[in-house]
């Protein structure tokens, strides 16, 4: 593979513009390379137990059925976006924002980093515990000598960040290749060694234990669906530096259809190594544990070391993603201008160092709680879902009325001009966000209700800044529509402090 980015950077530039910061130039194969980087993580490993504990195999496929419509929808409102609305640079955030309104820009920003910094502390965890089955210094038993390790880990990278963009898109492309090939030996070594027709279908609809109807099993597995599709949007994150604004459509679809087929292929296979009960019961790094049951103990290792580059991978793409959010809305008058200051590397440093204490603080507070990785999954996956929903409602709001709702800067870069639009497209752009809408809700539905809350819970803080900020400009902070989503928010909100204050809601 050629030299994955040719991004230049802005020598001496310490606070930029909105408009241009950096350069278009990431070329689609580093587009897809982040989608499957970012997408292709933590998740994928621990699959196998993460569905067998709620769903067996024909609730599984029709999960995955269902999972892969809706996901592919939501793509495809990304896709769509980029092309109606080619002046939006920021991608997720901008599209919300212009759509919707700032302070639902806003949310859907904080929610995307604040799910990324949460996710960090996940996948980190799952790199330490798979280490401690090799290495007992890093053991469950010694938290917090993985929590220090953890911590040197995030600063690491965050120094390797602030040398700029190219050195990290480097290391994403490196390591996504690397953990793509134990990846694809534990699907060929399973379909031709390992997987049993007979064992697949013995307890088919998982009716002989204790996982409910088959709706409640579909239901169960919705949330580790989403969680191992995260990152779809990646290239839509970056679609102000692609160098064509159709690469950012193509690589989505691309990048979603590679991600599905090793998502589907390690998941279902599995069910035919070791019974739904068997999977159930293995620790985080199921694949593993799957691969060893066809070929021996060499097959846990080489999925093991697959796992700690796919999280490596995954670390980097995310902590590099989490300050996208920070220093596009610091750019955008939002949050603080200082924010988005850029070295000369052409790094957003201040959004980095600020996301990456936060990720320094939520090892604490989580290390602390014994907080399971599960749960952080759980808690990531709801706060992600924020901008998907919106991001679909604004689409179906240009495919009905042609704009979104009322936004304060109209005449700026974020009003609703665009290219026309035929009748046909008009239509078809209308039932993929529709689908992808009631996709959204339903997985709001399907989430224990405890992850909402406490999503609602850790958004609610950022309305201080969001506030403080349109107070200074001298802006009106809400327009009618956000009125309701802050009610919303800070009932849910309150809701959660009662539920921890009196031990009703713990993660």
């Amino acid at each position: 593979m050629s030299d994955p980015t040719e991004i230049s950077s802005t020598a001496g530039t310490t606070s930029p513009s909105a408009d241009s910061p950096r350069s278009h130039s990431v070329h689609i194969r580093t587009l897809i390379a982040l989608i499957i980087g970012s997408t292709v993580g933590a998740g994928i490993f621990s699959l196998p137990q993460n569905v067998a504990s709620v769903a067996g195999p024909g609730a599984l496929l029709i999960g995955w059925v269902i999972a892969g419509v809706g996901m592919l929808s939501v793509a495809f409102v990304f896709q769509v976006l980029a092309v109606r609305r080619p002046h939006l640079d920021s991608g997720v955030y901008s599209y919300v924002r212009a759509g919707l309104g700032d302070y639902i820009g806003f949310t859907s920003a904080w929610g995307y980093w604040l799910g990324s910094v949460i996710a960090q502390v996940g996948y980190a965890t799952l790199f330490f515990s798979t280490i401690g089955h090799y290495v007992p210094f890093f053991s469950a038993e010694n938290r917090w000598i993985s929590a220090l390790s953890v911590s040197l880990l995030t600063w690491v990278i965050f120094l390797a960040l602030t040398r700029g963009i190219r050195q990290a898109a480097f290391m994403t492309t490196a390591t996504t290749v690397a953990k793509l090939l134990p990846i694809a030996a534990f699907i060929l070594l399973v379909a031709f060694l390992g997987f049993s027709w007979d064992r697949f279908t013995l307890d088919f609809w998982g009716q002989d234990g204790s996982l409910g109807s088959v709706f409640d099993q579909v239901q169960g597995i919705m949330l580790f669906t989403v969680w191992v599709f995260i990152g779809v949007e990646g290239a839509s994150v970056y679609s102000k530096q692609a160098r064509s604004r159709n690469d950012v459509g193509r690589a989505t679809v691309v990048g979603f259809l590679a991600v599905l087929v090793l998502l589907v292929s390690v998941s279902t296979l599995s069910y035919g190594v070791l019974t739904q009960e068997e999977l159930a019961i293995l620790p985080d790094n199921s694949m593993a544990s799957v691969l060893e049951a066809v070929v021996g103990p060499w097959g846990a290792a080489l999925i093991s070391l697959g796992l700690c580059l796919s999280v490596l991978g995954a670390y980097v793409s995310w902590q590099m993603l989490c300050a996208e959010p920070i220093a596009l809305m610091a750019w955008d008058g939002l949050l603080p201008r200082r924010l988005g200051a850029v070295n000369r590397a052409g790094a957003p440093w201040a959004a980095q160092l600020v996301s990456t204490a936060v990720i320094q603080l939520t090892v604490v507070i989580f290390f602390l709680n014994e907080t399971a990785y599960v749960s952080m999954v759980q808690l990531a996956t709801v706060l992600y879902l924020v901008p998907y929903l919106f991001s679909a409602l604004y689409l179906v709001l240009l495919a009905t009325r042609g704009r979104g709702v009322t936004h304060p800067h109209a005449g700026t870069r974020f009003n609703d001009s665009g290219p026309s639009v035929g009748r046909a497209d008009n239509r078809r752009h209308l039932f993929v966000g529709l689908l992808a809408l009631v996709y959204s809700l339903w997985l709001f539905y399907a989430a224990d209700l405890t992850y909402v809350l406490f999503g609602a819970l850790a958004v609610a803080p950022g309305l201080i800044p969001y506030v403080w900020t349109r107070r200074r400009a001298r802006e009106r902070a809400f327009n009618s529509f956000e009125w309701c989503v802050v009610a919303v928010v800070l009932a849910a909100a309150a809701y959660a402090v009662w539920g921890l204050a009196t031990g009703a809601l713990t993660l």
